[in-house]
């Protein structure tokens, strides 16, 4: 669905909900997604945001 989104709208696009490992980052980065809004993979611990940060950027 991402995929669709970004390759045929143009349109800047962020990921919300489900986002619960790095590899997902990962994955959406992949496909143009510019960003992702993380939200209980901060609280319960699964992502760390300094981590995340470096990953991506």
């Amino acid at each position: 669905m991402n995929t669709k989104l970004v390759s045929q709208t143009g349109l800047s696009i962020l990921a919300s909900g489900g986002v619960t490992k790095l590899d997902d980052l990962i994955e959406l980065q992949t496909i143009g997604v510019e960003g992702a809004i993380l939200g209980r993979s901060l609280y319960t611990g699964d992502i760390d945001l300094s981590e995340a940060i470096n990953l991506v950027s």
